[in-house]
């Protein structure tokens, strides 16, 4: 069964930086994810949906939310999905999850789409104190 699982989350200062890190498990490949088609950072803020917030390809196309663009940077690093979150404020609070998709159907949708994804971390949080 694959699993992702995320780290790095914690608290930090409005201003400060942190690093998310997500590892996969549960299959042969030593890609992240099986060698993805989309790797995707998501986050949940308090009492808002689900969004995106980076996406990385196979091609390595980076795509980010326009909340986060020049701040935070999408990467592989050592078979590994990571999310490099620099200046952050307040409203960057949130619950922060790792997604893959596996299918090259995916190509086809918005990386925003939640539903393109085919597997999923259970999220660590990210607290930013103003």
């Amino acid at each position: 069964e694959v699993q992702l699982a995320e780290s790095g989350g914690g608290s930090v200062e409005s201003g400060g930086s942190l690093r998310l890190s997500c590892a996969g498990s549960g299959y042969l490949n030593r890609r992240y994810c099986m060698g993805y088609y989309r790797a995707a950072w998501f986050r949940q803020r308090p009492g808002l949906e689900r969004e995106g917030v980076a996406m990385i390809d196979n091609y390595a196309t980076e795509n980010y939310a326009d909340s986060v663009k020049g701040r935070f940077t999408i990467s592989e690093v050592r078979n590994r999905l990571s999310l490099e979150m620099n200046a952050l404020k307040s409203e960057d609070t949130a619950v922060y999850y790792c997604a893959c998709a596996v299918k090259r159907r995916a190509l086809s949708r918005s990386w925003l789409e939640s539903d393109s994804y085919d597997y999923w971390g259970q999220g660590t949080q990210v607290t930013v104190s103003s």
